[in-house]
């Protein structure tokens, strides 16, 4: 908003059918009001009436989310769009009326007044490159894959657990494909019931299982799981229950490793891939996790702890008078949240700075996650000062890290 002294200033009330859109001038006078269709049609009228106020750039529009087809249509379009959090929306309600109350309409108007009186305070939305949104797309969509799945898998050992525990425990993951195909061949404990070495052998052959444990382990996983007790027709239905199950975890199994190969070659060609994955432990998907979240924007967080804050792991402070409390942040991105707390996890275990915050925290009295938000925090600053330069992660310029790794040389070298 620095530099522009608007005329009009535009508040959108997002909604899956329909926006109320309010203009308003200098003084906070409604100029205009009106809902538009989302659709095509309606999509294209309100970039036609809004065009009526003056240039694109230096219309700006605030609206409550940061993405979407309405956002993407008006930052193509060229407009100056400022999102606002949806809690500062809230917070700024009662500046508008003594009674509690909440219209689409009127949240609109407000949208558009807080542009007003405090745009200073926000910042214009830049359009990520297309890289980035490829990134982002195929990331979040595995993420979401990922977690559908992991629904399905609990769903799944839930009710082998219920009539045939021994299935849900002779592999350790009971979503693997090895333990898919061993559920679709032996759905029910009747259809195992002639299983000795010789077949399970066979089957781990046709299945290429990797050999991590003996045949002998394996039957014995599988026969000192607790006995179920269900008559012949219930154990039928759960054993077709079971293949419904399977069926639906293949293919969702299969796409997810397709995803996977996707997002690789995704962060190979993005500029800043290399900067994230010079980092310990960040991984593939894990760095275009971070990377997808983070963006390439540069401007969009002028400091690390404007970054710190966007990912949830800075907390927040209630100071007033006598009393000072700490608590987690919530209002925040959490798809960055996990990606960088999940990389704060993985680090610990190989990086002496990192296992060092992290066992101080927990020695503080410091619960699990709490000490790897600290830890994600501690990373943080060293990741935002990386990206801002366009520099990859060097050990030897980390200068709190340097006393640890210095003292990891001689062990790791007589290991």
């Amino acid at each position: 908003m620095e530099g522009l002294h608007p005329s009009y200033f535009v508040g959108i009330d997002w909604a899956s059918n329909k926006h109320d859109v309010c203009v308003v001038d200098v003084a906070g006078t409604i100029v205009e009001a009106f809902i538009i269709a989302h659709t095509a049609e309606g999509l294209g009228e309100l970039i036609r009436r809004l065009r009526r106020f003056g240039s694109p750039q230096h219309l700006p529009i605030a609206i409550e989310r940061p993405s979407g087809l309405l956002v993407d249509t008006l930052v193509e379009a060229g407009f100056s769009v400022v999102p606002v959090h949806p809690n500062a929306l809230k917070a700024t309600r009662p500046r508008y009326a003594a009674a509690p109350g909440k219209s689409d309409p009127g949240d609109a108007y407000i949208l558009a007044d807080i542009l007003r009186t405090d745009g200073h305070r926000f910042r214009p939305l830049r359009a990520p490159s297309d890289r980035t949104k490829a990134l982002r797309a195929a990331v979040r969509t595995r993420d979401d894959l990922v977690a559908t799945r992991v629904q399905l898998a609990n769903q799944l050992r839930s009710l082998l657990e219920s009539f045939w525990a021994g299935a849900a425990a002779i592999f350790a993951d009971v979503d693997s494909p090895i333990a898919l195909d061993f559920l679709d061949s032996y759905p029910t404990p009747e259809s195992a019931a002639r299983l000795g070495p010789k077949r399970l052998e066979r089957f781990l052959k046709r299945a290429a299982y990797c050999g991590r444990r003996p045949v002998d382990h394996l039957l014995d996983r599988l026969r000192s799981a607790p006995a179920g007790h269900a008559a012949e027709l219930e154990s039928e239905t759960k054993g077709q229950l079971v293949r419904s199950l399977v069926a639906v975890l293949r293919p969702l199994v299969a796409q997810i490793r397709e995803l996977d190969g996707l997002i690789a070659a995704h962060l190979a060609q993005h500029p800043d891939g290399e900067i994230i994955q010079s980092f310990p432990r960040t991984g593939t998907v894990n760095a275009a996790q971070i990377l997808a979240e983070l963006g390439d924007d540069r401007l969009r967080f002028t400091t690390e702890a404007q970054l710190a804050a966007e990912a949830g792991v800075a907390p927040v402070t209630h100071s007033s008078g006598k009393h000072r409390g700490v608590a987690c942040r919530f209002a925040c991105n959490k798809r960055l949240r996990k990606a960088l707390t999940t990389w704060a996890d993985n680090s610990r275990h190989a990086h002496p700075w990192a296992r060092a915050v992290y066992r101080n925290a927990r020695s503080r009295g410091c619960a699990h996650p709490h000490a790897i938000r600290i830890l994600a925090r501690a990373w943080v600053r060293v990741l935002w000062r990386c990206w801002q330069n366009e520099s990859t992660y060097n050990p030897a310029k980390h200068g709190r890290a340097t006393p640890f790794l210095t003292t990891a040389q001689p062990t790791s070298a007589a290991a």
